[in-house]
């Protein structure tokens, strides 16, 4: 090496680096320097060398000093960019990409990483175009159509998100990562109702899942066969991959007048999950609770956000802040008690918990199903959707409410104005089955049920939800296959939601799914008065419409069986006086049952809080516990 030139140290060191010898590589790039202090390709692979591990701010500052020396380097601009994203300055690594872009317009790598950043931001339109243009000049680039699909996901595009993963399979047929690709894949179909090879896709997942494999996505195996305990192994496995945090609370015990309670969620907006948790906002006992709402999304300005940000004594849009800024922050207002309204769902910011800014840590509402994290203290249940003797196969401690775990919201609003059947496309004299859940979560053996009960009763019809054209169409091919014109499936637009639960009136029955139920929807057609019809299975996810009926006093509409749900769905058709028996007991059940007493669950959620704030400052570890009816 006595000798060699500065070109012939940096061949060496890339010889050196490729083979994995990062320090000795850095020893030769660092030689070039000493011989050639400008030397702007010495600098960048420096620089590269600090961001491969962890050291982003020197990385900036290598990629500063080879611009310094030669400002044309488009390499140096985009490796400023993926520091400063590392660094969370977004706006500099977006012009960072930007730059290097102008220099080189068909530098595919730069295009790439520019999609990466505006992808991270949520900006996933832009990021699409991005992906697009590095794809146009390097499809072979497999992390490109796989975070292409990413942000196709996000903006609802499941058809192109499935086109964009099957590029890769054709690519790579031996592609050797299917704990990262499948499970994505697998959602998008069934958000499509494209029900190719489902049964032996769900069965490639649960074999994953017993093999120990973290899926990428852990809400897969909500949708699949899987066992209370096989859940909680998926999501341990996944928590497990995911990177680790030094706690930000380190013990402090809080004495504050009022217990500090904060939610976190990106759905403090027009969703289902703000729908629900209103009413307990405005239900808080302000002399003992102090409210504050996170919000991981950018505002929507919608009737409901305002009315989450009136009912909160702070409410915080903290989207475009880091995980480690909202979790200081958090720490900073010394909440007592943090609720994670989001679990594994898209737009979660686990990250955030994952630090532990707060003493006490629980999952709540948003993710039917444990979260396998040691970070988080308590769930709160029932003992309808966590049984007793499941408690094993939850990694929080479990909190069970007296009467269901789901809070309800009292004051929604239904329409005065109900529409007709015809207004909704509903023949006048049929028998109207109705299920309005998502698209995903109606699946082949459920979908057989409706068109035999379809064909045993040829005046009847099934009322969906238009989730997309193509969920719709495939939903109408599968009802063809079975023997059911495709004019019986009717799909509903979607619309406001006071004038949503004013046509469920124009149902006569809400068929539940398996094995993931209705939630808020169940609460929905419970609240305008449709009896809903549900099987309950083993799992957290396929127990809540059980749950909800029993709140609301009507055990008689749980089954047992798919075999018992089809039986009853028939009967109750042909017997209008059984059913309209159901739906007075149900109207006088509304107001007097606890369902929805917002009032009285929000107490008792409170007593939770209180119970878990009491332990906490007496020193002791969280447990599972029993709260008593309010």
């Amino acid at each position: 090496m006595e000798g060699a030139s500065t070109t012939d140290l940096l061949q060496e060191g890339l010889a050196l680096h490729r083979g994995g010898a990062v320090a000795e590589a850095a020893a030769r790039y660092a030689k070039v320097l000493r011989a050639e202090p400008g030397n702007a390709d010495a600098h960048y692979y420096l620089g590269m060398v600090a961001c491969q591990q962890g050291r982003f701010a020197e990385g900036v500052e290598r990629a500063r000093r080879a611009l310094d020396s030669d400002p044309r380097q488009v390499r140096a601009h985009v490796l400023m960019g993926r520091a400063l994203q590392a660094l969370a300055r977004h706006e500099e690594a977006l012009a960072s990409f930007d730059r290097a872009i102008a220099l080189a317009p068909d530098f595919a790598q730069a295009h790439g990483h520019r999609a990466d950043l505006l992808n991270e931001l949520g900006r996933h339109g832009e990021a699409i175009e991005s992906y697009d243009r590095a794809l146009a000049r390097a499809p072979e680039v497999i992390a490109d159509w796989f975070n292409r699909a990413s942000a196709l996901i996000a903006v609802g595009r499941y058809e192109d998100a499935v086109a964009s993963f099957d590029r890769i399979l054709a690519m790579k047929p031996d592609f050797d990562r299917a704990d990262v690709l499948l499970p994505p894949r697998f959602l998008s179909k069934l958000r499509l109702c494209d029900w190719t090879n489902v049964q032996t896709e769900a069965a490639q997942l649960l074999k994953m899942i017993k093999e120990r494999r973290p899926l990428s996505v852990p809400f897969a195996a909500l949708m699949i066969a899987a066992s209370p305990a096989d859940q909680l192994e998926c999501a341990r496995c996944y928590v497990q991959d995911q990177p680790r945090f030094p706690p930000i609370w380190r013990g402090e015990v809080y004495s504050h007048d009022r217990i500090r309670v904060a939610y976190l969620s990106a759905d403090l907006r027009e969703h289902a999950t703000a729908y629900l948790m209103a009413g307990l906002f405005e239900c808080h006992d302000s002399s003992r609770f102090e409210i504050t709402a996170l919000s991981l999304a950018p505002d929507d300005h919608s009737p409901m956000q305002e009315r989450v940000r009136a009912a909160c004594e702070r409410f915080m849009d903290v989207h475009s802040k880091t995980d480690q800024e909202i979790a200081n922050l958090i720490r900073a207002h010394e909440i007592d008690i943090l609720i994670d309204l989001m679990g594994f769902f898209r737009g979660n910011r686990l990250g955030v918990p994952a630090r532990r800014p707060a003493p006490i840590q629980v999952n709540y509402l948003g993710y039917p199903a444990t979260l396998g994290a040691d970070y988080f203290d308590y769930i709160l249940a029932d003992t309808t959707v966590v049984a007793e003797a499941e408690w094993a196969s939850y990694s929080e401690r479990i909190v069970w409410l007296p009467d269901t775990y789901q809070i309800n919201d009292s004051r929604r609003t239904i329409s005065e104005r109900r529409p007709t059947r015809a207004e909704c496309g509903l023949p006048e004299q049929a028998f109207v089955y109705c299920c309005f859940n998502n698209s995903y979560k109606i699946l082949p053996d459920v979908f057989d049920i409706w068109m035999r009960l379809l064909r045993a009763n040829t005046d009847s019809v099934l009322w969906l939800i238009e989730t997309s054209s193509t969920a719709s169409a495939n939903l109408r091919r599968e009802a063809e296959r079975r023997g059911v014109a495709a004019q019986r499936l009717i799909f509903a637009p979607k619309m406001g939601l006071s004038e949503h639960l004013a046509r469920y009136r124009q149902a006569d029955l809400f068929l539940d799914t398996l094995p993931y139920n209705a939630h808020t929807t169940a609460s929905d057609a419970l609240w305008a008065g449709l009896p809903v019809l549900t099987c309950i299975g083993e799992t957290f996810a396929s127990r809540v419409a059980a749950s909800l009926l029993k709140a609301i006093g009507l055990e008689e509409l749980i089954t047992r069986s798919l075999a018992e749900y089809e039986t009853l769905a028939l009967k109750l058709a042909l017997n209008p006086s059984q059913l309209h028996a159901l739906r007075e007991k149900l109207a006088r059940n509304r107001t007097t049952c606890p369902l929805f007493d917002t009032e009285r669950l929000t107490r008792q959620i409170e007593s939770a809080y209180l119970a878990m704030v009491g332990r906490y400052r007496r020193g002791e570890t969280p447990r599972s516990f029993k709260v008593e009816p309010a």
